[in-house]
């Protein structure tokens, strides 16, 4: 079901000047007990724009924030990853106002082409376009004009697996990246060779009689120079793992860095999405192996000097959990993933997605047509509310609370603070301090209600809304205004229902 436009850009800015979208740059979540505050009763100005009080038992928290931080949130941080073959359907065009209405609702960001078809499909100069497994000059023209509309750059990956039975060659490769560069222009923002090239080995893949990191790098090497000759100056990342960061990514990263590789791209998924273990309730719990990749990630990102990106993740693999990657839960992770990203210094991440079924995409389509926006795109939706930026040192007292809180500085030096209460019962009623006199503040809340429940479900996959808005299928969304809150000095207080996510906008 398409809407019309044209009220998109404008709801927008009318919600950004409630919420503000700041320009940020630093993000650190730690602990600093000594600026803790107790509670007090939540006060808000009466009215209609006071906060509701929520439904159910509330325990009393405390967040506080600190001036200094770590970490940076600049402009496309938060992109999304297709598989190629998508540009053989008419998703990528200037005639899908749907998705070009929903990307402009993200802002301008990154484009990912890549996924496992980038390896089947073949560049075929003379193609007649929107043909399977070959890719036409027509759709890099659609893909350049989509691209256009949307204000969007891309990551477009190469074919390089097909190199083991000849279907593709450095030089085919390298025709098809100075046709891409020609037509993009400055809205490609680097090349990708291949598709999780550390998995090329397995039993029935490209190479399953021999396969190791050194002759990827020497197969990538060929395929880099035939490009480098074809397309000058044109940036280049890699390698597109699907795992193996230790032995795959960052070797990898340490090799090729003389080489003028401009951005090192990982995968990242919690888990199977197959697995009896990958559920709501494990979705939203801490994820240690996501600190443990970041962490040496940004290792390999500190001693090269070249920055690093997850250029495709998702709750989990195989498509996602059904009733779960596609659920409410989805909406409440991606936060929570994107700021921890952020936090362990990724310039910024793909969720991966497309098609209709009931899995992980952000953004369900049905052979080109946008069919709906799923939980997890209004996640995304709310993570770039808060705006770029700094991330400052946020600590969260909330008792046994499944929460977490983040602090965004602007440039301007506001701070928006996000706080998702992942609890299935227990609303917050939070007390804020933060690090200078606040003059003033106001709310807005992502939740979810079904038809006839008075609490939201995390298993729902539907009923998701910000602000009582729900975002149409062509990007269009129309929240409420956003709830005042009362402020004394540098304090503010709040709540945070159950299962919901707040932004709270301060004026410093």
């Amino acid at each position: 079901m398409l809407i019309s436009t044209p009220s998109t850009d404008l709801s927008r800015r009318q919600l950004l000047k409630g919420i503000a979208a700041f320009s940020l740059s630093s993000v650190f979540l730690g602990c600093n007990k000594s600026q803790m505050i107790s509670a007090s009763p939540v006060s808000v100005q009466s009215g209609t724009s006071s906060q509701p009080t929520p439904f159910g038992p509330v325990t009393q928290a405390l967040l506080s924030v600190a001036a200094n931080g770590t970490g940076t949130i600049g402009q496309g941080f938060a992109g999304l990853s297709y598989e190629k073959s998508a540009m053989c359907t008419p998703l990528f065009t200037a005639a899908n106002a749907g998705l070009i209405g929903l990307f402009q609702l993200l802002g301008p960001s990154a484009l990912r082409i890549g996924g496992n078809t980038v390896d089947q499909h073949i560049w075929t100069p003379n193609g007649a376009g929107q043909t399977a497994y070959h890719i036409a000059p027509s759709d890099v023209d659609s893909l350049a004009a989509f691209l256009k509309d949307t204000g969007w750059q891309c990551i477009y990956g190469i074919n390089l697996g097909g190199a083991a039975t000849g279907a593709t060659t450095p030089a085919l490769a390298a025709s098809e990246v100075a046709y891409v560069a020609q037509k993009l222009g400055s809205s490609l923002l680097g090349v990708e060779i291949g598709n999780e090239c550390d998995g090329y080995g397995a039993p029935g893949s490209y190479f399953p009689d021999g396969w190791s990191l050194a002759q990827f790098e020497t197969l990538w090497n060929q395929f880099r120079s035939a490009i480098a000759a074809a397309a000058p100056g044109v940036a280049v990342t890699g390698p597109a793992s699907g795992s193996n960061v230790a032995a795959w990514t960052v070797p990898f990263a340490q090799s090729e860095t003389g080489k003028g590789i401009s951005m090192v791209t990982q995968h990242y998924y919690r888990g199977d999405g197959y697995s009896s273990t990958s559920t709501a309730a494990n979705l939203i719990s801490p994820d240690a192996n996501l600190q443990k990749c970041l962490g040496m990630l940004n290792g390999a990102s500190q001693s090269t000097g070249v920055p690093f990106r997850f250029g495709e993740c998702n709750s989990y693999f195989n498509g996602g959990a059904v009733g779960v990657s596609n659920s409410y839960a989805s909406a409440l992770w991606v936060i929570d993933f994107l700021f921890n990203s952020a936090l362990g210094g990724a310039a910024g991440v793909n969720l991966h997605g497309g098609g209709s079924a009931n899995a992980y995409t952000p953004i369900a389509d049905n052979s080109g047509v946008v069919v709906e926006a799923r939980p997890e795109f209004y996640g995304l939706t709310f993570f770039t509310l808060a705006g770029q930026g700094s991330l400052c040192e946020a600590t969260l007292s909330a008792g046994s609370t499944n929460a977490s809180a983040y602090a965004v500085k602007s440039a301007a030096g506001d701070i928006s603070l996000v706080i998702v209460n992942k609890d299935t019962t227990q609303n917050l009623e939070l007390a804020i301090s933060l690090p200078e006199t606040v003059r003033s503040a106001s709310l807005i809340e992502m939740s979810q209600l079904s038809s006839g429940a008075k609490v939201p479900n995390l298993t729902a996959t539907s009923g998701v809304t910000i602000q009582g808005a729900a975002i149409a299928s062509n990007g269009d969304f129309n929240p409420g205004a956003p709830y005042s809150l009362s402020t004394g000095g540098s304090q503010i207080n709040c709540f945070v229902p159950a299962l919901s996510a707040v932004l709270i906008q301060t004026k410093q």
